[in-house]
């Protein structure tokens, strides 16, 4: 069985692919695969370097600055580079042996249509809550936080199109949802 989890920026994710881990669930991390990927394949670096240029590798090393440049010059761009990117994580993770899977856009990168998953789970919280976390993590503005959420899908076509929602809002707890969850997968399989 083949489960994703995903859910906004902000939303708490990778708290929950934390817990989980706890239970011994191992969870493909998506963003980690891709930033590997990119140092480590020989194959997506040659790919990059053909849609971006020679220069956005030197010596084997990524240049940030370049390929940053690149996407911000249009949505096209973007979309290009998730092109090459996406389906390197994506045959990376049927390769992993993995089951689990993170990924904050699963379904604005159209990532569901590379790998089949049997379950969605999505993490949501409050907007004023994500807006706070993604403040204090990474050290930005009130704008640039809530500019990089209305980036991504909204929330609630995110819950909409999973099977099963865990809330991180700081007031239900977790576990109990975790467990629900596991108990469902598990009716599920048998």
């Amino acid at each position: 069985m083949r489960i994703a989890v995903t859910g906004g920026i902000g939303a708490g994710k990778s708290y929950v692919c934390h817990l989980l881990g706890q239970w011994g669930v191992r969870v493909y991390d998506c963003d980690a695969a891709a930033k590997r990927l990119m140092h480590t394949s020989e194959e997506l670096q040659q790919d990059l370097q053909k849609l971006v240029g020679k220069d956005v590798y030197r010596e084997g090393v990524l240049q940030k600055a370049v390929l940053a440049q690149f996407l911000l010059t249009s949505e096209a761009n973007k979309q290009a580079v998730n092109d090459v990117v996406h389906p390197a994580v994506a045959k990376d993770f049927e390769a992993s042996g993995y089951e689990w899977l993170e990924s904050a856009i699963l379904f604005d990168s159209h990532f569901d249509r590379r790998v089949r998953f049997d379950f969605i789970v999505c993490v949501t919280a409050p907007l004023e809550i994500r807006v706070n976390r993604v403040m204090n993590r990474d050290g930005i503005s009130r704008e640039k936080a809530l500019e990089w959420i209305h980036r991504q899908l909204p929330q609630e076509e995110v819950v909409r199109q999973s099977h099963f929602e865990v809330v991180n809002d700081g007031q239900r707890p977790i576990l109990p949802q975790l467990e629900t969850l596991m108990n469902k997968l598990k009716s599920i399989q048998s």
